[in-house]
């Protein structure tokens, strides 16, 4: 058994520059949990500097992708004995602060999973906190229709990278992706368990590098891939029943 009940991961793919600064801040922030870098067959020193800052690394021999990087995370949470794992992205969009209110919910047996938001209103969050382009908006709409229609419910940030999950969620969330929105999947996923799922507004940084996901052609192609996971699990569902 760890020595921590808690876990938290970071799918990582050449994120050498970044990384330094979101371990470091995940060590402070959380002292009392581990840190775990899935690196996903990166051609750079991410390996290297994630144990050089205290990580437990597990490297893929190839780029798989952040679907497998995802599902590896949650699997070596489980089969590494932890009863509550975290999950941030490697960009440094995500304030430890935040991750923490999100663990406290899951521990506190307030739900099962925990997603941060960037778009859900609560005590201090307002609900225009970020003001997207608007195509981005058009786009975050599109995508928050649809989830709303498939879940049953409102969900306003269905693509976000900063969860937590108690130990009856890791292995709904550990099995193999098979389309290209794993968050959007896992989502569905729970709610065919019967699984507690909370949105919780949080805020976030803008990323170190790179591009957002809902900002031109990469937006267009997330709606249908979004979509395009609705469609697909409606129809694994009903080849299941």
């Amino acid at each position: 058994m760890p020595g921590s009940d808690t876990i938290v991961f970071v799918p990582a793919w050449n994120e050498e520059v970044s990384l330094p600064a979101v371990l470091d801040e995940l060590h402070a922030g959380l002292p009392e949990a581990d840190v775990l870098v899935i690196d996903d067959g990166s051609t750079d020193a991410t390996a290297s500097v994630a144990a050089a800052h205290g990580a437990i690394v597990v490297s893929f021999g190839s780029n798989r992708g952040l679907r497998a990087g995802i599902a590896a995370g949650y699997r070596e949470a489980f089969d590494r004995g932890y009863a509550f794992c975290g999950r941030v992205d490697a960009d440094g969009q995500h304030p430890v602060d935040e991750l923490r209110r999100l663990l406290d919910l899951v521990r506190s047996d307030a739900c099962d999973v925990a997603i941060g938001s960037r778009f859900a209103a609560g005590d201090g969050y307002d609900a225009d906190r970020y003001e997207p382009t608007p195509a981005r908006r058009f786009g975050i709409r599109l995508l928050q229709k649809a989830m709303h229609i498939r879940l049953g419910r409102p969900f306003g940030d269905p693509t976000s990278g900063m969860a937590a999950a108690n130990r009856t969620a890791m292995p709904v969330m550990a099995r193999p992706y098979a389309s290209g929105a794993p968050e959007v999947e896992a989502l569905l996923r729970l709610k065919q368990a019967g699984l507690r799922v909370e949105e919780v507004a949080v805020h976030m940084r803008e990323r170190s590098h790179g591009e957002s996901k809902l900002q031109g052609k990469k937006a267009v192609k997330l709606v249908l891939t979004v979509v395009g996971t609705l469609l697909f699990f409606r129809w694994l569902r009903h080849r299941r029943a």
